[in-house]
């Protein structure tokens, strides 16, 4: 059930994936680290680039991140200790990519078993949650049919339940997330997965940008506004619609962690689609040019805070956490961290103030208003 609304607080605390400090080919983990520490983060979501780039730091080699030798344990347990020593937690490792679907029995055994070699690891950083974004693989290798996706996820819970059972540690925990550009690329599909798998363990991953990439968003709409519909107003009550659907089907004790970010609205005159076409039309918006919340005068404009709404009213407790890809993060400037680390947490700060002032939209769609635009919802989107 819905938790009741307007909720007093956020309990959701701040965190930030490190790849939205600063490039790892730039800047160094210890350093990003640190400022996102002074900025107030409690969390932080680590990327596998920033995990190799930091055991090549310490002589290890980079390409051989999960194996667990000693030497890598060592250091994996060393940036445990480095973050929790400046006052925050590491929340999860990712992406898991291209594990789920796979038809050849032989890849698909050496697929998941790619996943349990992070276990070892988890213990070492004193996170529990692992994630995986939905298969993007479009070869006949592959599928997306729903009992096979399920049972693989179902697969996965189960090594992982064992693995914590044998060492005794806290439960570890598998996330599947729905990228805008993958086969299951809505919180619906990947959430139907994730019901079907039946582990407890096993848990959704919702990312505001890729579900507002799917559900909103068009950046190559040739009118420029940068919405999937032509009115703001339309654009509102298809997005409002599915968010409802959320809160009534979704526990919040389901979803295992919220990523948040938004993205720049482009010119299609110049942004032009890819023309590679193994390229996904989606990525390069979602390479370049995702952004903070709530900076308009950067060019966002996507309703971050009615996905951000419909979760924290799912009662989800868990982060609220910065995911966020742009070519600013990848200047050498040595400011570049500070600067990612302070205008993330402003944005946060602000979502989590306009968090509350969403009216109930998912009570208004059980009681047939299937019209929001109208009803006070978002009208930063109508303004635009």
């Amino acid at each position: 059930m819905p938790i009741p609304w307007p909720p007093t607080s956020i309990p959701n605390e701040f965190g930030i994936a490190t790849l939205s400090l600063g490039s790892w080919r730039h800047h160094k983990l210890q350093p990003r680290l640190e400022e996102a520490a002074k900025a107030g983060y409690k969390w932080i979501d680590l990327f596998d680039e920033c995990w190799a780039a930091y055991l090549e730091e310490h002589h290890l080699p980079g390409d051989q991140l999960w194996e667990p030798t000693e030497d890598n344990l060592r250091v994996a347990r060393k940036l445990g200790d480095l973050v929790k020593s400046l006052g925050m937690r590491i929340a999860c490792t990712q992406p898991l990519r291209k594990i789920e679907g796979i038809k050849d029995p032989v890849e698909r055994r050496a697929s998941l078993d790619l996943v349990a070699k992070r276990f070892p690891f988890m213990r070492a950083f004193d996170t529990d949650l692992v994630f995986m974004c939905a298969n993007i693989r479009t070869d006949d290798g592959v599928t997306s049919d729903l009992k096979t996706v399920a049972c693989d996820l179902a697969e996965l819970g189960d090594i992982a339940r064992a693995f914590a059972e044998a060492d005794g540690g806290p439960m570890l925990r598998i996330g599947y997330e729905g990228l805008s550009w993958a086969t299951r690329n809505t919180w619906a599909s990947t959430w139907e997965v994730v019901r079907m798998a039946n582990r407890e363990n096993v848990g959704l991953i919702v990312d505001a940008f890729n579900v507002l990439a799917v559900e909103f968003a068009d950046p190559y709409n040739p009118a420029g506004h940068g919405r999937l519909y032509s009115t703001p107003e339309e654009s509102v009550d298809v997005l409002c619609a599915s968010l409802a659907g959320l809160v009534a089907s979704v526990p919040g004790d389901r979803i295992f962690f919220f990523q948040v970010g938004d993205a720049e609205r482009m010119d299609p005159k110049i942004f032009r689609p890819p023309t590679d076409p193994e390229v996904p039309a989606l990525l390069p918006w979602s390479r370049g040019h995702r952004l903070f919340p709530y900076e308009p005068q950067r060019g966002g404009y996507m309703p971050v805070d009615l996905v951000a709404a419909a979760v924290v009213a799912t009662g989800y407790q868990g982060p609220m956490s910065l995911e966020v890809f742009n070519s600013s993060l990848n200047r050498p400037d040595a400011g570049v961290p500070s600067a990612h680390a302070r205008r993330g947490f402003t944005g946060l700060r602000k979502l989590a103030d306009a968090v509350p002032q969403v009216p109930a939209f998912w009570e208004m769609w059980q009681q047939g208003t299937r019209r929001f635009a109208g009803a006070g919802i978002s009208p930063r989107v109508q303004r635009l």
